[in-house]
């Protein structure tokens, strides 16, 4: 039956009556503004674990109600109802396998007397909230039921209970993302905001046009793929623990409460959540609240001013902080490169710009439970070694990070660093971060700021960075202070501009994102700083967990103590002294802390700032 005007507006409990004695396709569309239900029915022996499991995976599996032993009706959601008779269709699973469908559970009402039935929000109580915020739901305008896939995305286990996360996916126009997470963020009960938006292949699903469940919905150009935790994810966790008997709706066949979809809480601006891009291929974009985003932007102001009066000032890019660290956010392993031999005629050549602001984004990597590595040059190997042993001695790391060299062997050498076998399609890094890295110039060469070549100091890591580019999946960082530095190509037309020597230093490799500071090692505090601010955000934490499991907040002590600090840079600037590592900055840019130079004169402000 095709869906009309009058079903739409039909009140709940008229539509539980036509329910009842027709046969209609599917409930998206129907009773508009009031909630509908997922409904899971097994024995009372498994009740309470799977109460848990759902308690666990609030995101597809928000609890309306859970009723008692034999006990049909459930007062709070409707008045007259009867969980036998008022879904349009059942399906009944027998030790995991599903064993038939049914228009009605009447006649197995002994059975049911011990057993207990949960009613699951559903994404369909939100269309009308969408509709009303002017975003097309495309299921109901092709008449057709919502898509529903399986993810590789794993629910929090509980006892018996286990399966991976089931979606639904709407497309939506680019253009209305943030409005269609603003419109379902606050409805909870109805699985509140997306879980991803973007390539699908992130979650596992290898193809839109053969959904698990439901009808194909197809997207219209300029359309992003949205997908949301899906109460179906019940059903999967039915199938898993193998009950010997369980019924639930079938998908897209829902059960009609008589509760309004009101949205009722207020939301201060501050947790209103936005959203970004933070890569095209494959196309990602992630959600942040309005305050967290407006503390990174805070922190970004803060390094950007330029002390040396060098006119990097022309070189900033708005947001790029905050992007760049929503894509580190999502990384499962991160490679960190730094090294500026500005010193030529020294031993060893390398600044201290740098080092302390690389191993300050290591150790909040560290405490955040990622992969870190460090790659550099050969020559430095044995001096970033011993720097590496004594920030673990210092308590700046957790333990020491992986060390690596890179050298040129052949035409597929960057390939086979970044990707296991060479294999674009299993890459070892989703993420390469460069802070104060000599960058490859226009012409080959490498420069410090006083256009000096340095070539002969410097290994090819940049190469690193172009290979990057062509990898699906990994994004790359960079960070600097004067716009010969690793990742600068990206303004490398500002940097021919505005900055001394500009026409011949600029880096010619570009970044995903350019981070610019006044001194790089702000650079590397402030990232550190943002990524903490990012998993204290819960709206962040919530998408970055696609709503299975638990908070992460639990851990911000472990966090917290990863930050950098005055203190710990400190300690770092005496240990690069001792190993002869010398400033790199200007006297303008310094001032003596214990007689040795120590030019983060904004790292207190950043801590206070948190």
């Amino acid at each position: 039956m095709i869906l009309t005007g009058g079903l739409k507006s039909l009140l709940p409990h008229v539509l539980r009556r036509i329910i009842r004695c027709n046969r209609l396709s599917n409930t998206s569309g129907m009773a508009e503004g009031y909630k509908q239900a997922n409904v899971v029915i097994l024995h009372k022996s498994l009740a309470d674990d799977f109460e848990k499991f759902c308690r666990a995976n609030d995101g597809p599996l928000p609890l309306l109600y859970r009723s008692k032993p034999g006990d049909w009706k459930c007062p709070s959601l409707s008045s007259d109802s009867d969980i036998r008779t008022d879904c349009l269709q059942y399906r009944m699973y027998e030790h995991g396998a599903c064993t038939g469908s049914l228009r009605s559970l009447e006649e197995y009402s002994e059975q049911l007397k011990d057993m207990v039935t949960f009613y699951l929000g559903c994404s369909f109580s939100f269309e009308k909230a969408v509709q009303n915020a002017g975003i097309p739901i495309r299921n109901v305008e092709q008449k057709c039921n919502v898509s529903m896939y399986k993810t590789a995305v794993p629910c929090y286990r509980v006892s018996a209970f286990h399966c991976n996360l089931v979606v639904t996916m709407r497309p939506i126009p680019e253009s209305k993302l943030e409005a269609a997470v603003r419109a379902t963020s606050e409805l909870k009960e109805a699985h509140g905001a997306p879980i991803h938006m973007g390539d699908p292949g992130l979650l596992g699903i290898q193809n839109l046009s053969k959904p698990d469940y439901g009808d194909p919905v197809h997207l219209h150009p300029g359309d992003i793929p949205v997908f949301w935790a899906c109460g179906v994810t019940g059903v999967e966790a039915i199938i898993n623990c193998r009950a010997p008997l369980a019924f639930t709706h079938s998908p897209g066949c829902m059960f009609i409460t008589d509760l309004k979809n009101d949205n009722t809480a207020v939301r201060s601006s501050r947790e209103t959540p936005q959203v970004r891009c933070i890569s095209q291929d494959p196309l990602h974009y992630s959600i942040v609240s309005a305050e967290a985003a407006q503390k990174i932007k805070t922190l970004e102001t803060l390094i950007g001013i330029d002390p040396g009066d060098r006119g990097i000032t022309h070189l900033c890019r708005q947001d790029e902080l905050l992007k760049a660290c929503l894509s580190i956010s999502h990384a499962r392993s991160v490679l960190i490169t730094t090294g500026f031999p500005t010193h030529f005629t020294y031993e060893p050549p390398e600044e201290n710009d740098g080092p302390p602001g690389a191993l300050a984004i290591a150790a909040m990597l560290q405490a955040l439970e990622k992969e870190v590595a460090i790659v550099t040059d050969q020559r430095a190997m044995n001096l970033n070694k011993k720097i590496i042993e004594e920030a673990v001695q210092l308590g700046i790391l957790k333990r020491p990070v992986p060390l690596l060299s890179y050298q040129k062997e052949s035409a597929n050498s960057a390939l086979m660093f970044l990707c296991k076998n060479g294999d674009p399609g299993r890459p070892r890094f989703d993420h390469l971060i460069a802070i104060e890295r000599a960058g490859m110039a226009a012409d080959g060469n490498y420069y410090n700021a006083r256009k000096v070549n340095i070539k002969h100091l410097v290994d090819p890591i940049d190469e690193l960075f172009l290979a990057a580019q062509t990898i699906p999946g990994v994004t790359t960082t960079g960070v600097g202070d004067g716009g010969n530095e690793l990742g600068m190509g990206k303004v490398k037309d500002a940097v021919k501009k505005h900055i001394k020597n500009g026409d011949v230093i600029a880096c010619d490799v570009e970044a995903d994102f350019t981070i610019v500071a006044g001194v790089s090692n702000w650079g590397g505090y402030a990232i550190a700083c943002a990524l903490y601010i990012l998993s204290t955000c819960e709206i962040h934490d919530r998408y970055l967990r696609k709503a299975v499991g638990f908070p992460q907040l639990s851990e911000k002590t472990v966090w917290l103590s990863a930050l950098p600090s005055v203190t710990k840079e400190e300690k770092l600037l005496k240990t690069l002294v001792r190993h002869g590592v010398r400033s790199g900055k200007t006297a303008s840019l310094e001032m003596e802390v214990d007689g040795l130079p120590f030019y983060n004169t904004h790292s207190l402000m950043i801590e206070k700032l948190l």
